[in-house]
């Protein structure tokens, strides 16, 4: 599967998902950031754990849209 990304500014966001020990799915979000030196990457998770890779796609994808909306250029 391709990595999904969203843009704002000079960050990044790419969404993905995880197995858990448990049988469960976890979405991940890593956040970069570009300053054109050097990229800082920040791995955020939901915390949440969901019933298959769709719902933790969805859930990750929903983390992303929060985290960069926060965030102020």
């Amino acid at each position: 599967m391709e990595d999904t990304t969203y843009t704002k500014g000079i960050y990044t966001a790419t969404i993905g998902v995880r197995a858990t020990d448990d049988g469960k799915f976890q979405g991940l979000v890593s956040l970069a950031r570009d300053d054109g030196e050097a990229t800082d990457a920040t791995l955020y998770e939901v915390e949440a754990s969901s019933e298959n890779e769709h719902e933790a796609l969805n859930e990750a994808r929903a983390l992303a849209h929060r985290i960069l909306g926060e965030i102020e250029l």
